[in-house]
């Protein structure tokens, strides 16, 4: 399952770090992206396996980026599995989405900050086991 490549977009550098330490040992390759444009550039460029997002970033946050994915215009990356990594509870979240969009917020996984290692590990891996399948 190594080598495998995966998008990080948080514009936390210590939430950068520590995902970076528990992925890397497990030998994932990471991309990093501070806000949601950024991210976008990389989805297009990098084509990764997985993507962690936050949801509260300056410029662009992760709501925008989710509701930007869903557009044709990204069909080509809907099987990229989505991992919203946010201090934003899940419940207030998928409200707050709904609101400005209409639309569900339906995520492949949702872990709320802090992380635990083993918790992102757990998801990370089920998201790629889950992706190869399809």
């Amino acid at each position: 399952m190594t080598g495998k490549k995966v998008l990080v977009v948080d514009d936390d550098p210590d939430i950068l770090d520590a995902i970076s330490m528990i992925l890397e040992s497990r030998g994932y390759q990471l991309i990093f992206a501070s806000d949601g444009s950024e991210c976008l550039d990389k989805l297009s460029s990098e084509k990764p396996d997985l993507m962690i997002l936050d949801l509260l970033m300056p410029k662009m946050d992760g709501f925008a980026v989710y509701k930007e994915l869903q557009s044709p215009k990204w069909s080509e990356y809907r099987d990229v599995p989505i991992l919203i990594l946010s201090s934003v509870r899940e419940e207030a979240s998928r409200r707050r989405y709904e609101l400005e969009t209409g639309q569900k917020l339906k995520p492949d996984e949702y872990i709320e900050k802090p992380i635990l290692p083993e918790v992102l590990l757990d998801c990370v891996e089920k998201l790629l086991k889950r992706k190869q399948r399809v």
